[in-house]
């Protein structure tokens, strides 16, 4: 039987890198993060590099134990000239520009 090969999730609820900047902004390891919020530190290390999508409850855990808001760590959507969301449309920018506004 030969391995499934691996490959990313078509969508993400996070911005892998937002993630990873507010975790190292507040000095926690991606094991104390883990621990804190219930999770293996495999799970936490795949949530930010963007192989696995966190789900919408840890999420929210990881906003919480990061003292920040939500919003922060969410996934942008891109907007289309008509001013509607578009669902699958990767983000536009990066964690450490929308920190430096």
């Amino acid at each position: 039987m030969t391995p499934r090969p691996r490959s990313r999730p078509s969508r993400l609820h996070q911005e892998p890198e937002a993630v990873t900047w507010a975790r190292e902004k507040t000095g926690l390891t991606k094991r104390a993060l883990a621990d804190q919020i219930g999770i293996s530190e495999q799970l936490m290390g795949e949530i930010e590099s963007g192989w696995r999508s966190a789900t919408p409850a840890n999420l929210t855990k990881i906003a919480e134990a990061l003292n920040c808001p939500i919003v922060v760590l969410e996934r942008k959507r891109a907007v289309d000239a008509a001013g509607s969301a578009a669902a699958g449309s990767p983000a536009a920018g990066s964690a450490s520009e929308a920190a430096a506004e």
